[in-house]
């Protein structure tokens, strides 16, 4: 998340705790990009304060209604987020104009999200095993077993170079 848009999200009113919730990035990362974009931070009473404000509340439960449905985030996570209970955080949410899911419908939005990652990690593997990558290279790079990269290379549809055989050499045109 660019340091300008962590700065906007921190004015209109969120946190720093929620800044580090909605984007997964480090506290410390959080606090160095609000600095780099200049930002002058707030104590936690200013913070209580301007969420006292009614303009400040519409602004909380509508980043609060992004993270649900942009990012799949729990109630538990938005509780979190807006430093409240899970009940507060439903309250915001409705607030805003949301839905909310199901748990069985937060587990399914979930997995769809992993297997797009998953996808898409298969094709970046492809991408670098055509450039010229090994196996166990790229499994040792990403931290997978080389069953897992053969895996992921197989559901991207890669087309595999034929294995070195490291065997002892044999005379030309005899076969064991």
């Amino acid at each position: 998340m660019a340091p300008e848009d962590l700065r906007k999200q921190y004015e209109s009113g969120a946190t720093v705790d929620e800044l580090v919730t909605a984007s997964g990035l480090s506290y410390g990362t959080v606090l160095n990009r609000l600095h780099d974009a200049g930002t002058v931070m707030r104590t936690s009473w200013q913070t209580r304060r301007m969420r006292q404000d009614p303009q400040a509340r519409r602004r909380l439960a509508a980043h609060l209604r992004t993270l649900y449905e942009q990012h799949g985030a729990t109630l538990t996570e938005l509780a979190a987020a807006a430093g409240g209970t899970r009940r507060a955080a439903r309250h915001l949410l409705i607030e805003a104009g949301g839905t909310v899911r199901t748990t069985q419908q937060t587990l399914r939005m979930r997995a769809a999200a992993r297997a797009v990652e998953r996808h898409m990690l298969a094709l970046c593997l492809r991408a670098r095993y055509e450039a010229g990558a090994t196996v166990p290279d790229l499994a040792q790079q990403c931290n997978y077993s080389v069953a897992t990269v053969y895996r992921l290379l197989h559901q991207a549809g890669t087309r595999m170079r034929p294995q070195h055989r490291h065997g002892p050499t044999r005379p030309e045109g005899k076969r064991p």
